[in-house]
């Protein structure tokens, strides 16, 4: 018998290479979009009815749009679905629905007859919206959460809705309500009309949407509910108040919104007046253009 050579190593067959591994599609998360898309027609929805005249509709699609704009959020987070392409398409959704939407409802509801300064005051309203949601979306992570920079795009749309939706229920109510009959009467049979509310119609429009543009704190309320538990009466506490707007949701609405526009304002006269920071805003070192941002 020959002995094997020592000097050559014995030949296996070489192993077959394995096919190249194909990375799984990035796809898009349909939950939280569906709420998304779902708030961004409410947005169109609002613009068409307030073009064909029905404001009540207009109105209510902007309130339908707030609601749903706080619900994706709340579903990406809750179900692990949160994305670089959700955020944003939110952003988008909400230019959308609280920029564009209300500035256009609000010209054609009262600014209208106002010439150039009521499509002024549309336009300071939308671009301050749109500033406002690229600050918040760059701001993201030095930013207090418990607060927002500035009135949250959402509120301010509420406020400039909710007006239009009270002083509509008004122009309804004229021949109607008693005490609208009574007062109608005292002046000799006048007809109140859309345009004797174009000055104060511009004036909402003008304060909601510089008060977007500001470094007021508003209160986020994102640390309220959620997985939190919370004490019983909250509960009927909250059942009270829904119980409580629903007598009058036009007027109440309103008041709610005007009430939370100036929430804002005095929490930073009480932060200025005890000494506190007034700016929500951390400090930062890595990015030194957001020290603009402070006061």
């Amino acid at each position: 018998m020959t002995e094997p050579d020592a000097f050559h190593e014995p030949k296996f067959p070489q192993a077959e290479e394995a096919p190249p591994v194909r990375k799984p599609r990035k796809g898009i998360y349909v939950l939280p979009n569906l709420f998304t898309l779902a708030g961004l027609f409410g947005g169109f929805y609002a613009v068409v009815m307030a073009m064909n005249g029905r404001f009540d509709l207009a109105t209510t699609g902007i309130f339908a749009a707030m609601v749903l704009d706080s619900l994706d959020g709340r579903v990406a987070r809750m179900t692990g679905t949160q994305s670089a392409f959700g955020e944003q398409m939110d952003s988008l959704a909400d230019m959308v629905s609280f920029g564009a939407a209300p500035a256009l409802i609000a010209y054609e509801w009262a600014l209208r007859p106002l010439g150039r300064w009521g499509w002024i005051a549309a336009f300071v309203y939308c671009a301050c919206a749109a500033l406002r949601l690229a600050r918040f979306n760059v701001n993201t992570s030095v930013v207090d959460k418990r607060f927002f920079q500035g009135l949250p795009s959402p509120a301010a749309a509420a406020l400039v809705a909710g007006f239009i939706w009270l002083t509509s229920t008004m122009l309804s109510a004229q021949h109607e309500v008693p005490i609208f009959r009574d007062l109608m009467s005292l002046f000799g049979g006048m007809r109140i009309e859309r345009s004797d509310f174009a000055w104060i119609m511009f004036c909402v429009t003008l304060f909601t949407g510089l008060t977007m543009v500001t470094n007021i704190p508003y209160y986020s309320f994102k640390d309220f509910g959620g997985r939190r538990s919370v004490p019983f009466a909250v509960l009927v506490l909250i059942a009270l108040v829904i119980a409580i707007i629903s007598i009058e949701p036009a007027t109440l609405l309103f008041v709610l919104f005007v009430g939370y526009a100036l929430s804002g304002y005095v929490i930073y006269a009480w932060r200025r007046a005890n000494g506190y920071r007034t700016s929500i805003v951390s400090t930062s070192t890595d990015e030194p253009e957001e020290r603009g941002l402070h006061q």
